[in-house]
């Protein structure tokens, strides 16, 4: 299956069946993606008819991933990501993951969760389950301190 938009064909290797080595990839280009804290750039990744679930929220389409994106970088600030993957089986993989931001008031957070990723054949995420927690940490307890 091939997602056309706008007369361009779309696809995003790797590509299932994923290998272990395609799975890597896979999870670290999201990595990578998420850390740019770029909606636009991010919900590329998803097909036009992606289903969410991320903690409550329940989204539908790639429009209203970008939406929640853009909000969720608006109030988690300085956000650094660290995904790993966890298992992978056909056009499944899943990760589990850690973050830290902070808030306007300047206080840090670190939350842990783990997803799973459903992926059409063309290698959008056309399915993504996501559960997380979120702990209270002090500045000095952070762990992710790269440049963005």
């Amino acid at each position: 299956m091939t997602t056309t938009l706008q007369n361009e064909t779309v696809s995003r290797p790797p590509l299932p069946p994923f290998t272990q080595e395609s799975a890597f990839a896979k999870v670290q280009a999201a990595e990578d993606a998420w850390n740019s804290r770029d909606p636009e750039r991010v919900a590329l990744a998803y097909s036009p008819d992606t289903r969410w679930r991320n903690r409550s929220d329940f989204l539908n389409g790639r429009e209203e991933v970008r939406q929640f994106l853009a909000r969720k970088w608006e109030r988690e600030l300085d956000y650094r990501l660290k995904k790993t993957l966890w298992s992978f089986t056909g056009n499944h993989i899943s990760v589990k993951f850690e973050y830290e931001y902070h808030n306007e008031a300047g206080q840090w957070f670190r939350a842990y969760g783990n997803e799973q990723w459903e992926f059409a054949a063309n290698g959008l995420m056309q399915v993504r389950e996501a559960s997380i927690n979120d702990v209270a940490i002090e500045e000095s307890e952070r762990k992710f301190r790269w440049e963005r």
